[in-house]
């Protein structure tokens, strides 16, 4: 079987047994070094263990989404991408569960141009250790997870917001061609999990803006307004793990240097290409980290991070079109920007609001509710051009 047929199939997946035996020695050794890993990395982060409330749906994901990534490392896409690689939705029987992959061909295409490959993928979400879950300062009811090396983050999704996603897709994948080093988060999976007799719940995987989070001190949730923009710190000394918001932010500042305009034409491409799919709502994450004196300046691995940067493209733009940056030596350089004394994790995340009847409708109760201030539900066009002034306002 060269390719995934069109459209919807079904079939019966390995067991969630055969899928813990699965990884391979060097995923063994993952396993065994993110057991000895240093535990001050996870402060704040608890293990979803076997007593946990969301233990079987957490066993459930692993043992399905190992696999549906075997299935693409089985048969990898090839020749042109085409539009079933984008409509095909793949429905695997598992014992008491069924998971759903959608778009699987388009997304393990993106992953091979991310770089990212599959066993590693395929290790890091299946059976090999347990999901993370952090305290959410969101307002949604999603659920959210991190896998155990917290390179991969999860979250469940309403099945509107998935709808708006694989719709957008194939404008996304584009989007992130032409302009490589893009601000926008990398979505790497759309999934659905259904349990014997029971509703669907869709979920989605993208790679961790958050990563590597080791030595990260603040971390926040911008979306450039007021209204319900505070969030009440941890008590000092606490190791619980906070995504602080707007209002926590005044009086601070970022420091990038000659980095700013790189950052500030990059976030202009971003919101247009976000107001352009009627988007809005989306968040600006950024934590920072303290750089040590050998990560300042230049380095000895200037040749490798150039060479880093220009990779990982098929555009025919020249590299200034596509506002590309030399990238930092470091895992996860699409999201890390080294300014003269910090360096700091950011990406656009929560992409999937569409300004239709629904948002109208809040728009129009909150400017009666909120005279005055400024809240989250305005127009695309209104909530790219605030959250680029907020970045204009808040940089140096």
């Amino acid at each position: 079987m060269a390719a995934p047929s069109p459209g919807p199939r079904e079939v019966l997946a390995p067991s969630p047994e055969a899928a813990r035996r699965a990884p391979t020695s060097s995923s063994s050794c993952r396993g065994l070094l993110w057991r000895l890993r240093d535990k001050q990395s996870r402060l704040g982060l608890f293990e979803i263990g076997p007593g946990h409330e969301l233990h079987g749906m957490m066993c459930m994901m692993q043992a399905g989404l190992w696999a549906a990534t075997q299935v693409s490392m089985d048969h990898p896409p090839t020749g042109l991408p085409s539009q079933e690689d984008f409509s095909e939705v793949l429905t695997q029987v598992h014992e008491g569960f069924e998971l759903g992959t959608l778009a699987g061909p388009a997304f393990a295409r993106l992953r091979r141009c991310l770089g990212l490959a599959e066993e590693d993928y395929q290790a890091a979400l299946g059976p090999a250790g347990p999901y993370l879950q952090f305290l959410s300062t969101s307002k949604s009811k999603a659920i959210f997870f991190l896998s155990h090396d917290q390179r991969f983050f999860l979250k469940t999704q309403r099945r509107r917001e998935v709808r708006a996603l694989l719709a957008h897709l194939p404008r996304y994948v584009q989007h992130l061609q032409r302009h490589p080093h893009s601000l926008l988060a990398r979505l790497l999976g759309v999934h659905s999990l259904r349990v014997a007799g029971g509703k669907k719940t869709y979920f989605i995987i993208m790679h961790s803006v958050f990563y590597p989070a080791g030595r990260i001190s603040e971390r926040y949730d911008i979306k450039g307004c007021e209204v319900s923009r505070w969030v009440e710190p941890a008590p000092e000394g606490s190791p619980i793990i906070l995504v602080l918001k707007d209002l926590n932010f005044q009086g601070k500042t970022i420091d990038l240097g000659p980095q700013r305009s790189w950052f500030l034409r990059q976030m202009e491409l971003d919101t247009t290409f976000l107001r352009e799919l009627n988007v809005l709502d989306y968040s600006l994450l950024m934590a920072f980290q303290h750089l040590q004196e050998d990560e300042r300046g230049p380095g000895s691995s200037l040749i490798f991070r150039m060479a880093r940067s220009v990779q990982g493209t098929q555009s025919p733009e020249e590299p200034v079109a596509q506002n590309r940056r030399l990238l930092p030596d470091a895992p996860n350089a699409l999201h890390i920007l080294d300014g003269p004394e910090q360096r700091y994790f950011l990406g656009l995340v929560d992409l999937a609001t569409v300004y239709g009847l629904r948002k109208r409708l809040e728009h129009l109760w909150k400017t009666l509710r909120y005279p005055g201030r400024t809240f989250s539900t305005v127009s695309p066009a209104r909530y790219a051009r605030r959250l680029c002034q907020w970045v204009e306002a808040h940089t140096e």
